[in-house]
């Protein structure tokens, strides 16, 4: 794998990002703590999870060691809607400045994990993918259990300007 395919996942990861954060703006405030699945988690901690995960495992990549972060996921300040796309903005900035970071030489070389394996850092990228729209469609199914519906998976032209597609010059 090279740095053309980190970049290439990574665009994809901001347009998801940008949906996403929609999709939290959507979470009633009165169902922030609330467990629409039993024995899973809250609205609030399974976006704070999604956000530490991106957060983290990015920011690990250019010191070669991701730590275990499952107590950056718990913020007591964090009570809203609003709050968690704060998160999820914070999660999306510290993420995006180490991912555009990495460089030719670096995307393959191995990352130390919690997780008991040592993935190339190309690979954490992709973790970061495959993590996010796997907790999107969690949290997808929580708004639909709120009785909300969520927004257009593809919808990217609705996102916020800095998630929105990059228009292309012609070839």
């Amino acid at each position: 794998m090279n740095l053309d395919v980190i970049r290439t996942i990574w665009e994809d990861q901001r347009l998801a990002t940008g949906v996403t954060i929609r999709a939290i703006q959507a979470i009633p405030a009165d169902k922030v703590d609330a467990r629409p699945v039993r024995d899973m988690r809250t609205a609030k901690e399974l976006v704070s999870h999604l956000a530490a995960t991106m957060k983290h495992v990015a920011s690990g990549i250019p010191k070669g060691r991701i730590d275990d972060y499952t107590e950056a996921e718990k913020d007591p300040s964090v009570k809203t809607p609003e709050d968690l796309v704060r998160v999820m903005k914070d999660a999306w900035k510290a993420a995006d400045a180490a991912v555009q970071g990495i460089v030719a030489a670096k995307a393959a070389a191995p990352i130390e994990t919690p997780w008991n394996f040592s993935p190339p850092a190309w690979m954490c990228v992709q973790i970061i993918a495959d993590e996010h729209y796997h907790h999107r469609g969690q949290l997808y199914a929580y708004l639909r259990a709120f009785g909300v519906e969520p927004p257009f998976m593809w919808s990217f032209e609705n996102n916020a300007p800095e998630f929105q597609p990059k228009q292309h010059a012609p070839a």
